[in-house]
């Protein structure tokens, strides 16, 4: 066993002192060491009651013969830190996490490791540390936050991003939105929708890596703590088998991974976190796949933000489980991939009876509610390497549009250009200076977007970024443009008025303006110059790479 590097021989004498100065005994330290990450914290919402679900981890593994030890990793609320310089450092986060997994994982040995996140970047930064370290492990996250409810109506965080925009056009009082923002997020949990946390959770399932209904079993029920302990007892199973997660991690895992991806509609962020989990076992995913695999799966779900159903409604038709059987009947899905739960998903799906339960939920098939996926990949001049549109919750008059830019350099320019309604019908909205490297930290573009639509306009204008959106974004929100601005893409020359085209069905994206144009354009451009205080994004901006391949950071 690895932890046999600190409690067997003569030598090692001093490091069980120290064991022995954290009271445990000599019993304990024979038993396997089981790592067990938390990122519970105070003021992330998803992460409130992950000390309990911490406790059930702890508990399954000691019944099953371990010796859980905790540790614990940062989480930052991405809905908290929207719209304000804090959000530069979220993405720029999961890196941190990784590495404090590793380097935990490999400062003390340990035989396995348990790792429960539940929000954003969390939920990445620990799959590609436990790929890193590649030593027999899980991920089990807090669960789903219940929908709210408001007028007779279910409810989330974006109805109240969407609701500023509504008290802005007349649409709602001061008084109502009040009212909603108590009652729109009634507990512990990550947000209710399919948002980026729920995304990656469910996500986490698919590829394997975490138990069936990790990403569905909402975050206050008994159900959550019973899969807390099945992980820590599951876990110990991983560890006497010797499966690692890289055993796991396929070929078949990546396909896989980004079918349930399209079928559920996941947000655009999985097209950042995927390639950068993946990177972690050696296996190339970058946006060709995501193309590829949108175009021959169907969209099975609309959660919120682009429908009206939540997580709990996910999971009571049958969570991914369900997603995983309906695919696998067109050979979508390849059953054939090995899960943590140590049989393949064929199996587990034959054993456990999984069928949907729901088809108002999860639609068959047979009856999608689109022939091609959740996402949609866009190139053009504007993006030759790529750009990334969650095109389930684009309404179908703005699949294919023309328009005149309107051109911001950062998000703050564009917030207050919506919301003191200076935006038209027909404009296209441009935010640039917000990549990975620009930004720096590549922010999430929740507060414009739901300006938009809180303003009445999500079916009339669009917004092209080189940032990012949060899994809450809807209508014609296209991220992720690449090059980025600030890497000397063509966006960075995008001039107030120029026509830009937009053909989701095609996968285009371009800018109508003439060569010679563009030729005098790059020689008379001055890149913008951002000050930036912050020495960590200051190295972040200098390592970060395209949000084409992950924006993972150079080596």
């Amino acid at each position: 066993m690895r932890s046999h590097k600190m409690t067997k021989g003569l030598e090692k004498a001093p490091h069980r002192s120290l064991l022995h100065a954290l009271g445990m005994t000599k019993e304990e330290m024979n038993r396997p060491l089981i790592g067990v990450a938390n990122s519970a914290n105070e003021i992330v919402p998803g992460h409130t009651n992950l000390d309990r679900i911490s406790a059930a981890v702890k508990a399954g593994i000691r019944m099953a013969g371990g010796t859980p030890v905790e540790f614990s990793t940062i989480g930052v609320c991405d809905g908290l830190a929207m719209n304000h310089e804090g959000m530069r450092f979220s993405l720029p986060s999961r890196e941190l996490i990784a590495d404090s997994v590793e380097i935990m994982a490999m400062g003390h040995p340990f035989d396995a490791l348990v790792l429960i996140p539940n929000c954003d970047k969390v939920v990445p930064g620990m799959l590609m540390g436990m790929l890193r370290v590649n030593i027999p492990s899980l991920i089990i996250s807090g669960g789903p936050m219940m929908a709210g409810e408001f007028k007779g109506e279910a409810v989330d965080l974006i109805s109240v991003f969407e609701g500023v925009g509504k008290v802005k056009s007349g649409q709602m009082t001061e008084d109502e939105l009040s009212l909603l923002e108590e009652n729109a997020c009634p507990g512990c949990g990550s947000c209710s929708g399919m948002f980026t946390a729920n995304s990656m959770n469910c996500l986490s399932e698919a590829i394997g890596l975490a138990l069936p209904g990790n990403g569905t079993i909402p975050a206050v029920t008994s159900a959550r703590i019973r899969l807390a302990k099945t992980a820590g007892m599951r876990v110990m199973d991983l560890l006497k088998k010797d499966i690692k997660p890289r055993d796991i991690i396929t070929p078949k895992s990546v396909a896989n991974a980004v079918a349930v991806d399209m079928a559920l509609g996941c947000s655009t962020n999985t097209v950042l976190h995927l390639p950068a989990i993946f990177a972690q076992a050696g296996l190339d995913l970058n946006l060709d796949i995501f193309d590829v695999m949108s175009r021959k799966t169907p969209n099975l779900c609309r959660l919120s933000p682009a429908g009206p159903h939540h997580l709990q409604d996910l999971h009571r038709a049958g969570g991914v489980p369900a997603i995983v059987s309906e695919l696998a009947r067109k050979n979508i899905f390849d059953l054939n991939a090995t899960t943590v739960t140590g049989n393949t998903w064929g199996q587990y799906i034959k054993s456990a009876g999984t069928k949907v339960l729901d088809y108002n939920v999860i639609r068959p098939i047979d009856d999608p509610y689109s022939s091609e996926g959740g996402i949609a990949i866009l190139k053009g001049n504007l993006a030759p390497q790529g750009a990334v549109v969650k095109q389930s919750a684009v309404a179908r008059e703005m699949m294919v549009q023309k328009g005149n830019a309107r051109v911001f350099e950062g998000e703050e320019q564009a917030v207050e250009a919506i919301l003191s309604g200076r935006i038209n019908k027909g404009d296209i909205v441009i935010i640039r200076n917000e990549g990975p490297k620009g930004g720096p930290g590549m922010r999430e573009m929740l507060t414009p977007t739901s300006a938009i639509a809180g303003m009445g306009l999500d079916k009339d204008v669009a917004l092209i970024t080189d940032g990012r959106f949060s899994g809450g974004t809807r209508g014609a929100a296209i991220g992720h443009v690449s090059p980025e601005a600030a890497e000397g893409g063509l966006i960075a020359l995008v001039m107030e008025g120029d026509e830009i085209e937009i053909d989701i069905f095609k996968g285009a994206l371009t800018l109508c303006v003439d060569e010679n144009t563009i030729s005098k354009r790059k020689k008379d451009y001055k890149p913008v110059v951002k000050e930036i205080s912050s020495s960590f994004l200051k190295r972040y901006s200098r390592d970060a790479g395209s949000a084409a391949s992950g924006a993972v950071l150079r080596s």
